[in-house]
């Protein structure tokens, strides 16, 4: 069974180098990597130099700085962009597997105090890393300000952006059809299914998708959603957006 972990300051300094931060109270740093799951044992404990409570509330403010750090980010790269565009894209930049994959990038899962026979998982959505990211954005802004939480989160933001809206653009190729003709001719694409076949159990979907009524792209899927977004992959190749990222021209 995996045993409680008592603060460890040599730790958290690490973590705080990795950061690029120094913490005015150190506490808030460990307070940001206290999971609710430790508190039983601490509280077992006399003394324990650490504020006996979870990071959930840190979370919870961190979530808000960090979405209003992107947004305000997205807003300035991308000044065409309506609110939907937008929207999209902030949602993408900070979901869970983001936040999980920059708390590995900081090495998060050494430094969190869980409780006894918890532990940190293999999942790219694993909950506890990606709310100690939120969380930690949290006490640098406390601690900080504004300016120094928009640092630390802009030193991710920058590096990972583009490769992030690709990665979300090659997996939902309609929303960046979408994107594209909005773009370029003001309008929407239409979808239509053409055709069903098979049983109920193994029913196959035919849909087309058009712009003003010539025929984009074709695609077949087990689900409505799955062939629209074959026909919207279609119509991008057929567009010309060979690379479906966002800095495509």
């Amino acid at each position: 069974m995996v045993p409680y972990r008592l603060p460890e300051p040599a730790v958290e300094a690490a973590l705080a180098g990795h950061m690029g931060v120094q913490f005015e109270n150190p506490l808030l740093l460990r307070l940001a990597l206290t999971h609710r799951s430790v508190l039983h044992d601490w509280l077992q404990v006399e003394d324990v130099p650490a504020i006996l409570e979870s990071n959930e509330r840190l979370e919870f403010l961190g979530d808000a700085v960090l979405g209003a750090i992107t947004a305000e980010y997205l807003y300035r790269q991308d000044p065409t962009a309506d609110e939907g565009r937008l929207t999209r894209h902030r949602v993408a930049a900070v979901r869970a597997e983001t936040l999980v994959r920059w708390s590995r990038d900081l090495h998060v899962d050494d430094a969190l105090y869980l409780g006894t026979g918890e532990k940190v998982t293999h999942s790219s959505r694993d909950r506890m890393l990606a709310g100690a990211f939120e969380a930690l954005v949290g006490a640098v802004h406390l601690d900080q300000g504004r300016e120094a939480a928009e640092r630390f989160v802009l030193g991710f933001l920058e590096r990972d952006l583009k490769r992030i809206l690709r990665q979300e653009a090659v997996a939902n190729p309609k929303g960046r059809l979408q994107e594209v003709l909005q773009e370029r001719e003001r309008v929407g694409p239409e979808y239509e299914t053409i055709a069903t076949a098979g049983p109920d159990h193994a029913r196959e979907f035919t849909v087309v998708v058009k712009l003003r009524d010539e025929l984009l792209g074709e695609g077949s899927g087990r689900s409505k959603r799955d062939a629209q977004q074959m026909a919207a992959r279609e119509a991008l190749a057929r567009l010309g957006i060979v690379d479906t990222g966002p800095d495509t021209p």
